[in-house]
């Protein structure tokens, strides 16, 4: 049995993932694919963590949403990644994953509010806890709620699954020859401007020295990649 680098992890979800080949909504084949690596990712012992985001539904800076408020947007994007959490949690389960949700919004009647120390003693008992509703606070993202979760629980690493292999210099979508950056400092992202991160999740990340490993979602087998200290993606430190 390969041995994980970490013993207590934070992993932060694209929702735009969830909805596969779509474009739009929940993938259940892409949900049930994403649930069993992080049953194999569980099965190595790490105690994880997941932040969602909601993307999926709703792009909260979208300018299809230039009638509705910046704050009210910023709910509806929290509400988006509950339903991606709940979606995720009834997949783990589907493959006898324990698991909690967890909502910075108070929604009881489908998952418990977010209480620090009861999330790590979920995390203690070897549950997967799911964060959703974002940090439950307009104007920040899904990634500075990821940020900040992975501080507050003791997490060594913050893997960001996303959908691109890593850090470019540019956007690789509009330029094909942007170098991907292996290895860089939160600094260096910061002064870069480069958007795999927005700069409060990076800043909170180097205030709390936590690395960021940014690698692609859609290549099976990645998230374990990354527990197992294999070098993929890129890192942020």
């Amino acid at each position: 049995m390969p041995k994980a680098q970490y013993k207590r992890v934070m992993i932060k979800l694209s929702g735009e993932a969830f909805a596969g080949d779509t474009g739009f909504g929940i993938d259940p084949e892409m949900v049930h694919r994403i649930a069993g690596e992080i049953k194999e990712c569980r099965e190595l012992g790490v105690e994880m963590g997941i932040v969602v985001g909601g993307g999926n539904f709703l792009r909260a800076r979208s300018n299809s949403l230039h009638d509705i408020e910046r704050t009210t947007a910023d709910y509806m994007g929290m509400l988006a990644s509950v339903l991606n959490s709940l979606a995720l949690q009834a997949s783990l389960e589907a493959v006898s994953v324990d698991t909690r949700v967890q909502s910075a919004i108070e929604i009881r009647e489908v998952a418990e509010p977010y209480i620090r120390r009861r999330a790590v003693r979920h995390l203690e008992k070897g549950r997967v806890v799911i964060f959703g509703g974002g940090t439950g606070n307009p104007y920040f993202t899904t990634d500075t709620a990821a940020a900040l979760r992975a501080a507050e629980i003791g997490a060594e690493v913050l893997l960001k699954a996303t959908n691109v292999d890593g850090v470019y210099e540019r956007d690789p979508n509009l330029d094909k020859t942007a170098k991907k950056l292996e290895k860089l400092t939160y600094l260096d992202a910061l002064r870069l401007g480069l958007r795999v991160m927005d700069a409060t999740a990076v800043s909170l990340s180097m205030d709390t020295k936590i690395p960021v490993i940014v690698f692609n979602l859609l290549t099976p087998g990645n998230i374990k990649r990354a527990l197992l200290g294999e070098k993929i993606g890129s890192v942020i430190t």
